[in-house]
């Protein structure tokens, strides 16, 4: 599998671009721990958004696919009516869905929207905002750049 190296200027043109497409007016912004953490704190400065938080999933070990998707750490939605959730990439499409599936479950009449950089079309979730299409693995620079 091809490695592609995503440094952080490109990431913040992007998060830029990401930020204007955004059309949904939400209160809330999860983001789903580890990749999608830059995403969320820097989404809730562009928005003003307080209510920012993680919950983690872990479905790849390296860049091996786990066979299932594990979601842990939900907090406390009970005020949220409108969710936004982010993650660095959409790549089978499991743990979006697995997210926003245990989210649904737990706070039924929340109205949740989804956001990544990158999505693979070989997904079988598609993000409702994404800004490019993925095909290689992305190392993203907060997975390489501290370890130079």
């Amino acid at each position: 599998m091809k490695k592609v190296y995503y440094p952080y200027e490109e990431f913040r043109e992007d998060l830029k671009e990401l930020a204007k497409s955004i059309d949904f007016d939400f209160d809330t912004i999860i983001a789903i721990a580890r990749g999608g953490m830059s995403i969320a704190h820097m989404l809730g400065e562009y928005f003003g958004i307080r209510d920012v938080y993680t919950i983690n999933s872990i479905g790849y070990e390296d860049t091996k696919k786990l066979e299932n998707v594990m979601i842990y750490n939900l907090p406390n939605l009970r005020r949220s009516k409108k969710i936004l959730i982010v993650d660095d990439i959409i790549d089978s499409g499991e743990t979006m869905r697995e997210v926003v599936k245990t989210i649904k479950d737990r706070y039924p009449k929340t109205d949740i929207k989804t956001a990544a950089i990158f999505y693979k079309k070989s997904a079988d979730f598609k993000p409702d905002f994404f800004v490019k299409y993925a095909q290689d693995w992305i190392d993203f620079f907060w997975t390489t750049d501290l370890k130079v």
